[in-house]
C-alpha cells in the first residue's frame, strides 16, 4: 500500500523543478494511497489536486489549502463528505464512484460559497429517491451537479419540496447504514478467518511431522533431497504450483463480491499476492548467465567484443616507423571515462566498457609498462599505443596524411627546384658558349633531370646542362 511521502511529491513535481512549497498543481492518481496526509503542510499553494483511483477512506488534512480550486477524489473509498470547510476557494469537487451513503453529510459544503460543480454519480446515495432535489436545495451555490446544469426552476421546486424530500433521504440513509453495518461485520469475519487460516499454515510442522529448532541438527532426508532434485522434477513442481495459482485466481475472480471498500481492499491484496508469487516463480526459473570466457584453461587469450548495446568498431595498426602497435577503439562519445578500464598485457589488450569486455590478441609482444592510452575529447575514441618489445617508442603517431597527397606535394617541390636549376644552368651556358645550348638539348635535359628528381626512370642525360649540375 502506498503513502504520501515527500519523495513521491517531488517526483511528481518535475514541472516545478521538484520544488514543492510553491507547487500549484499535483497529480497523485493510481498510487494505492490509503490515507490523505502531509499535503496541507508541504503544499500550501495548491490550486489543483488529483487523487483519483486510490484507496483513500476519509477526507482529511486538506483544510489548510485555502487556494485549492479543484479536488478530484474519484474512485476511492470515501463514505462521508467532511473536512472541506477550510478550502475557501474550492470551485469543483469530484467524488465520482465512492461509497458515500450518508447524503446529509453534503451540508458541510455550505461553507464553500464558491463551489460551482459537484460530482456524486456512482455513489450509493445517488440511487436514493429525491437525491438530486436534496442536493440542489441543500447547496444553493451549485451551478452544475453530475455534469448537468441546475436550472432556476429546478431549484425553486426543490426548495418547495425540501421538507418531504429530507425526510425520505433520512429514512433511506438509515436503511443503508444498517446494511453497511452488516457488510462491515461480514468483511471483518472473513478477514479474521483468512488470518486464522494463514496462521494455521505457518504453524504446521515440517515434512516429517517434527520441529527443527537446532541449527546444527541434520535435516531429514526429505528436506535434503528437495534441494537435490533433478531439474525435471523442479520444473514439474513449478508447473504444478503455477496451475494451482491460476485455479485460485480464477476462483477468486468468479466469486461474487459486494461493492464495498473492504472488497476493493481485498481485491488489491489478492492482486499484490499474485504479483509477488509471479515474481518469486520467475526468479526461480531465471538462469544465471555464465561469465564470458576470456582466457582458456591452457592460458590462451581469446578475441572478445561484448559491449552492452552495440559492438564496438576498432582498428589495429602496426606502426613500423615508431615501432609500436596502435589500437583505435570507437568508444561511445558521451560515455564517462570512469566507466572505461584498460589493461595491457604482453600478448593481448583488454578494455572494459561499463563492465563489458573487449579483448584483442596482439600480433606481436608489447611492453605493458610503456603503453599509453588517450581519449579524444571530440569523438570519444580511445587510442592505445603499445611499444613492441626491444623497440623504442617516440610517441603516439600523428594523424596520417593520404599517400597520394604527400607524393604530389613532394613532386611539386622537386619540380620547382629543377626549374630554378635549369634557369641558372642555361644562363651559365649562354655566358660561356651560346652555341652549346640548343632547344633540343634543353628539352631533353629538362625531361631527364625531371625524371631523375621525381624518381621515375627516364632517358639518360646527353645535354651539356648535366655539366653544371
Amino acid at each position: 500500500m502506498g503513502r504520501i511521502t515527500e519523495d513521491l511529491i517531488r517526483r511528481n513535481a518535475e514541472h516545478n523543478d521538484c520544488v514543492i512549497f510553491s507547487l500549484e498543481e499535483l497529480s497523485l492518481h493510481q498510487q494505492e494511497i490509503e490515507r490523505l496526509e502531509h499535503i496541507d503542510k508541504w503544499c500550501r499553494d495548491l490550486k489543483i489536486l488529483y487523487l483519483q483511483n486510490n484507496l483513500i477512506g476519509k477526507i482529511e488534512n486538506v483544510s489548510k489549502l485555502k487556494k485549492l480550486e479543484y479536488l478530484n477524489l474519484a474512485l476511492n473509498n470515501i463514505e462521508k463528505v467532511e473536512n472541506l470547510e477550510g478550502c475557501e476557494g474550492l470551485t469543483k469537487l469530484d467524488l465520482t464512484i465512492n461509497f458515500i451513503g450518508e447524503l446529509s453529510s453534503i451540508k458541510t459544503l455550505r461553507h464553500n460559497i464558491h463551489l460551482k460543480e459537484l460530482f456524486l454519480m456512482g455513489n450509493p446515495c445517488a440511487d436514493f429517491d429525491g437525491y438530486r432535489q436534496f442536493v440542489v436545495a441543500t447547496l444553493q451555490q451549485l451551478k452544475w451537479l453530475d455534469g448537468k446544469e441546475i436550472e432556476r426552476s429546478e431549484r425553486i421546486q426543490a426548495l418547495q419540496n425540501f421538507p418531504v424530500i429530507e425526510q425520505q433521504i433520512r429514512e433511506q440513509e438509515k436503511a443503508y447504514c444498517l446494511k453497511r453495518a452488516k457488510d462491515k461485520e461480514e468483511a471483518q469475519r472473513k478477514l479474521q478467518e483468512d488470518a486464522d487460516e494463514g496462521k494455521k499454515e505457518r504453524s504446521q510442522p515440517g515434512f516429517d511431522g517434527r520441529w527443527y529448532t537446532d541449527i546444527g541438527a541434520p535435516l531429514p532426508s526429505s528436506v535434503e533431497s528437495k534441494d537435490l532434485q533433478a531439474p525435471e522434477i523442479q520444473e514439474g513442481e513449478c508447473n504444478r504450483k503455477k496451475v494451482e495459482d491460476e485455479e485460485d485466481d480464477l476462483e477468486f475472480w468468479n466469486k461474487p463480491s459486494l461493492f464495498t471498500p473492504e472488497s476493493r481492499l481485498e481485491t488489491l491484496r489478492h492482486m499484490e499476492k499474485q504479483r509477488k508469487a509471479q515474481e518469486k516463480l520467475s526468479d526461480k526459473k531465471k538462469k544465471v548467465k555464465p561469465a564470458r570466457t576470456l582466457i582458456t584453461e591452457d592460458g590462451k587469450a581469446l578475441n572478445v567484443n561484448e559491449p552492452k548495446y552495440v559492438r564496438l568498431d576498432f582498428s589495429l595498426k602496426d606502426d613500423e616507423k615508431r615501432k609500436q602497435i596502435v589500437l583505435d577503439l570507437a568508444v561511445y562519445r558521451y560515455l564517462d571515462t570512469s566507466l572505461i578500464d584498460v589493461d595491457v598485457r604482453p600478448t593481448y589488450v583488454r578494455v572494459l566498457v561499463k563492465g563489458k569486455p573487449f579483448q584483442l590478441v596482439l600480433p606481436a609482444e608489447v611492453k605493458p609498462d610503456s603503453s599509453s592510452a588517450k581519449r579524444s575529447q571530440t569523438t570519444g575514441h580511445l587510442v592505445i599505443c603499445m611499444p613492441k618489445v626491444d623497440e623504442v617508442i617516440t610517441g603516439c603517431p600523428p594523424a596520417s596524411k593520404p599517400v597520394a597527397s604527400t607524393l604530389d606535394s613532394s613532386r611539386e617541390r622537386k619540380t620547382e627546384s629543377f626549374l630554378r636549376r635549369v634557369t641558372t644552368s642555361r644562363k651559365k651556358a649562354l655566358c660561356c658558349d651560346p652555341s652549346l645550348v640548343t632547344e633540343e638539348t634543353d628539352d631533353m635535359a629538362s625531361q631527364g633531370l625531371l625524371h631523375q628528381m621525381v624518381g621515375i626512370p627516364g632517358p639518360p642525360f646527353s645535354s651539356p646542362l648535366a655539366l653544371f649540375n
